[in-house]
């Protein structure tokens, strides 16, 4: 389709506008490179043209879909549609859940904004032939995205996707595609998925004082329904991050994990005196913990908080489902959940960055199921047979139940952080990202670290192995051991780097870590030179 076809059948008169109005050598840019499916679907700014978000690419992808969906026996089926909050979301759910049901579909979808996880559960609770949900999770305010589930409720991986980008180009003009209205559903497949998320909790153990932020996202008022269900009954609210605002005005980027984007949160805990604080990113698929410390409060990270929960749930296992359980994290993360499960009895399983994998780590392992699985990016999945993705919300309930169960037992997270230091040894991990200007750029530094690697960090001589589209430079002795993971993200214009110190503990902790913290930092000084 020729740059003049697309803004002629522009089914929006405001992009069409845009388009025509910006000059020959950005609008070329425009149609260059259409969207693809990463990580975690389509991503890219709300404008206009087949590089970004926007009405048209939303109803020809969804077309894609219901084209691929009918070729593999699922016409007429139902489809599950949700949204966040974000520009141009409600917009873009409406086309979606029209132009399905114009091909046949049965359509569930609803009026109001509703996290990621609800979709995802929707589907599998259904047994839905898929899902989508319009968000670009914690992306910049000005993105937007579109996640397409199958099966399972588990995300789309290949050969799909390419099958989708394929019948996309062969989609016909987007105002030529039909569209048909839909009738929004109840709410008894959000009050199931509430329901359902309280039951995480596995302890009784009274109830810790919990502060919450959704970040200015779509998460709140469902979070405290399953925190209050589950018998979380003291919870505090970061007030001007409640509501979903599209802006996100107190933050600079929407994602817990960017330094600062969680002070109004650590600063409720402390003024009201929590035992925990939960933050949630935008679309409530990620959760972020913060832990009263002896020098103040500090946000976990998530490779601290896959640890404390991968380790209760095994925990509450009896030694029989222990044995048929499976854990997994993706490359990227710590190793050191595969310790916690080899002391457990439990499987490990390691996947390639993201959740499409990481939810189906138990594929092909007879009779064993997953029970937990994470990634360092805050992403936990506390409840498989129910979500089979990424759930802030769960998992937050979860966090504030194993507060509850140590506190018990007279101990804190710090303290459990501690007795998993002290059996498996000191583990410090700590990432570092760098933005680029488009693909091309990644790709060019990407290009440069596997022609040449160093050979040594920190003092260690490494090898460098290559794995995907990512690098890993491993190296290390009998007391100590060094890793980092090179790789371009998938749902933003950056190059990630992870680092990873492993360091046997002695009879002083505290030394073991000190060790570990400087040779992080030597290592992060490397990653920066590249």
């Amino acid at each position: 389709m020729t740059e003049e076809d697309w803004i002629a059948h522009d089914p929006d008169p405001v992009t069409a506008a845009e388009l025509a109005a910006l000059d020959p050598g950005e609008r070329a840019a425009r149609f260059a490179r259409p969207l693809t499916f990463g990580t975690a679907g389509l991503r890219g700014p709300v404008r206009g043209g087949p590089d970004s978000m926007n009405l048209a690419v939303v109803v020809r992808a969804t077309w894609a879909v219901s084209r691929v969906l009918t070729e593999r026996g699922f016409g007429g089926s139902t489809v599950v549609v949700g949204r966040d909050a974000r520009h141009g979301s409600a917009q873009f759910a409406s086309a979606t859940a029209e132009v399905f049901a114009a091909q046949g579909f049965s359509v569930i979808t609803w009026e109001n904004p509703v996290p990621t996880p609800v979709v995802a559960f929707a589907v599998r609770h259904l047994g839905a032939a898929a899902g989508v949900q319009i968000t670009a999770s914690h992306n910049p305010r000005t993105d937007n995205g579109y996640k397409v589930y199958f099966e399972g409720g588990l995300q789309i991986v290949s050969p799909a996707d390419r099958e989708i980008e394929a019948a996309i180009t062969t989609a016909p003009a987007a105002d030529e595609i039909p569209r048909r209205p839909v009738h929004t559903a109840d709410d008894t497949l959000v009050d199931a998925y509430v329901a359902r998320a309280a039951t995480v909790r596995r302890s009784a153990n009274g109830s810790p004082r919990v502060a919450l932020t959704a970040m200015h996202g779509v998460g709140g008022e469902l979070a405290l329904r399953a925190l209050h269900a589950a018998g979380f009954d003291d919870v505090h609210t970061v007030a001007s991050q409640f509501a979903p605002d599209p802006d996100f005005p107190t933050v600079a980027f929407p994602n817990p994990e960017e330094p600062g984007t969680a002070d109004a949160l650590l600063q409720l805990a402390g003024d009201v005196g929590a035992d925990i604080a939960i933050a949630l990113d935008p679309d409530a698929d990620r959760c972020a913990v913060g832990i009263p410390a002896p020098d103040g409060w500090r946000m976990l990270s998530g490779d601290e908080t896959g640890w404390l929960l991968g380790d209760y749930i095994l925990s509450t296992l009896d030694s029989a489902d222990t044995a048929t359980s499976v854990v997994a994290s993706s490359v990227v993360s710590s190793a050191l959940l595969g310790k916690i499960a080899a002391d457990h009895g439990a499987r490990h399983v390691v996947t390639l960055t993201g959740f499409k994998w990481l939810a189906r780590a138990d594929a092909g392992l007879t009779g064993c199921s997953l029970v937990y699985a994470y990634e360092e990016a805050i992403g936990h999945c506390v409840d498989p047979a129910a979500v089979r993705d990424k759930d802030g919300i769960s998992a937050a309930v979860l966090a504030c139940d194993l507060v509850a169960h140590v506190a018990a037992q007279g101990m804190s997270l710090t303290d459990t952080l501690d007795l998993l230091a002290r059996r498996h040894g000191v583990h410090t991990t700590a990432a570092l990202s760098r933005r680029v200007a488009d693909a091309d750029e990644a790709a060019a530094m990407m290009n440069r670290l596997r022609q040449d690697p160093p050979a040594e960090l920190a003092g260690f001589a490494v090898s460098a192995t290559v794995d995907g589209d990512a690098v890993f430079l491993t190296g290390g002795d009998r007391q100590t051991t060094v890793r980092v993971v090179v790789r371009p993200s998938g749902t933003e214009p950056k190059v990630k780097c992870y680092t990873e110190v492993g360091e046997a503990v002695g009879a002083d902790l505290a030394a073991a870590r000190r060790r570990a913290a400087a040779l992080q930092q030597r290592l992060l000084a490397s990653a920066r030179s590249w």
